[in-house]
């Protein structure tokens, strides 16, 4: 039977060593052994657990629900499975729909602008630019599409040039990081990503799904494609790895706040 450290099954599913200890700590995913040690060694049962539990994350459940599913006698790890797809699926689909959605209304919004390099957004028409609406309204609901324009209707013309220009800027600056042979991880990119982040709630609040859902819609949607390797034909590739790192690093971040929460409660009771 093999056996996995803390280090390899984090290596293996990309999650983080302090992501696991945390569900270790909670009960719902405890090591298969602990060594003399104390050191958490995991069998291919806990690995296939693990896949449920991120399985079950992805769609939105909470950790104590998902150890209530997994630790009752009827589960079925087959139809689960089966379940996970059709919903990973329609949510793929639901992100692919928001993500070009959300962007190709930012570029209608920008209009044809000149920016140092190339043209990043492309004009659309009115009837386009309904339509967008139109498809936003039936995949989210009018309200937030409806709050998403009020924002930016609220706007002056000259913040609205400003705000566009900025956006531009950013993708510029993230494409002289990838020619200047900057990692994503690296601290320049992150940074970039950061700005990046603050930009878009000029339009809407993201959500760290949204966010990761517009990193992967970069590098797999045609339209985004032809627009940044415009650019550089690296770009696309170079956008989602980074942005991926940056989102993975506010998750790690806000699991860290809620261990000390945890830490903080377990001192004061």
């Amino acid at each position: 039977m093999k056996l996995y450290t803390v280090k390899q099954l984090s290596d293996l599913a990309e999650v983080s060593v302090r992501t696991l200890h945390h569900y270790d700590e909670i009960g719902v995913l405890k090591p298969s052994k602990v060594g003399a040690n104390n050191y958490r060694y995991y069998d291919d049962a806990a690995l296939l657990r693990l896949q449920q539990i991120l399985f079950y994350r992805e769609i939105g459940l909470e950790l104590m629900q998902i150890k209530e599913i997994l630790d009752s006698a009827n589960f079925d790890l087959v139809a689960a499975l089966r379940s996970h797809r059709t919903v990973l699926q329609e949510k793929i689909n639901r992100l692919n729909n928001l993500v070009s959605t959300v962007d190709s209304t930012i570029m209608h919004l920008a209009g044809e602008m000149n920016m140092k390099k190339k043209r990043l957004f492309e004009a659309f028409s009115e009837e386009k630019q309904k339509q967008y609406e139109r498809e936003a309204r039936l995949q989210w609901g009018p309200d937030t599409v409806n709050q998403s324009i009020k924002l930016w209707n609220s706007y002056s013309d000259a913040q609205k040039k400003a705000i566009m220009e900025e956006g531009g800027q950013i993708y510029n600056d993230l494409t002289d990081a990838l020619e200047a042979g900057k990692a994503p991880q690296s601290p320049e990119v992150q940074d970039i990503l950061q700005r990046w982040h603050e930009h878009l709630r000029y339009f809407y609040e993201p959500t760290l799904e949204v966010l990761r859902g517009l990193g992967q819609g970069y590098n797999s949607d045609p339209g985004f494609i032809e627009t940044f390797t415009k650019f550089h034909p690296d770009l696309p590739q170079y956008l989602e790895d980074s942005i991926t790192q940056y989102v993975d690093d506010l998750e790690t971040a806000e699991i860290e706040r809620m261990l000390a929460e945890d830490q903080h409660k377990r001192l004061q009771g």
